[in-house]
């Protein structure tokens, strides 16, 4: 069995793909991998008490990708998995409890299973500790805290830490406005493929002018972004005095209708 790379990006589950077909024979050409036989494969071992399957599987039942969306069942089997040990188990468990997925709201008992994770070195327990922090859900509000949960995340690799970072800089959330340190972490996580970030790069750029700029990073925001997100960007694009930015609105809206 393989593992392969996982970017579990919140509102893009038809991202999961390559991770559901890594539970084949890592010997098997990834162009031979199917979802259906991995559906198959996840539920044999993780019946037979692999935690990589549990894991696995449980993200196939919470977005409902070949069978059913089962909430109760993917706590369930991210719970087992977690008894492992996996620290992106256990991450999971956490994100059901704040989530309300399968088990009631709690994030105090959500905050409790990404402290664990980041024990870990679990970068998005690190990044989903962070947000409960920034908002005050669950755990003391500690903006300060949470920009150094996102900073230990966005060193891991998380983009959507560095997008955080950046409209933290950008808020003035832990300290006074640093526009040009917003700027640059908002690259950072639009060049790794964070939409928000792309999203945000993208604003940025449009201020100072440069709108060719502008529109090729929104385009490449709504070609991976959730429709809600592509609807709610577009219709305030459409609005924009520049013709550039009102047709990549358009251009927005058709992929949230189309998706």
């Amino acid at each position: 069995m393989s593992e392969i790379a996982f970017h579990s990006e919140v509102g893009a589950p038809g991202r999961y793909d390559l991770l559901y077909v890594s539970v084949l024979d890592g010997d098997a050409p990834e162009q031979a991998l199917d979802l259906p036989g991995a559906v198959e494969n996840a539920e044999t071992l993780a019946a037979s008490g692999s935690p990589l399957a549990q894991f696995l599987l449980g993200h196939m039942l919470l977005f409902g990708q070949g069978m059913a969306r089962d909430e109760v069942a993917a706590f369930r089997w991210f719970s087992l998995a977690a008894q492992s040990g996996r620290a992106d188990a256990i991450n999971m468990v956490g994100r059901c409890h704040a989530c309300g997925w399968g088990v009631p709201v709690d994030r105090a008992e959500a905050a409790r299973w990404y402290r664990r994770a980041v024990e870990k070195q679990n970068a998005w327990a690190m990044f989903n500790l962070g947000e409960l922090m920034l908002a005050g859900e669950g755990v003391a509000r500690d903006a300060g805290g949470a920009l150094s949960l996102f900073v230990r995340s966005a060193r891991l690799g998380n983009a959507k830490a560095m997008n955080m970072i950046g409209q933290m800089r950008e808020d003035g959330a832990e300290s006074r406005r640093r526009f040009a340190s917003a700027v640059r972490w908002y690259r950072r996580a639009a060049e790794r493929g964070c939409f928000r970030g792309q999203h945000n790069l993208a604003r940025f750029l449009a201020r100072a002018g440069q709108m060719d700029a502008a529109v090729e990073w929104l385009r490449a925001s709504f070609s991976i972004a959730p429709p809600e997100f592509c609807r709610e960007v577009g219709r305030d694009l459409i609005s924009h005095p520049d013709m550039r930015m009102q047709n990549v609105g358009r251009e927005g809206l058709a992929r949230a209708s189309a998706t």
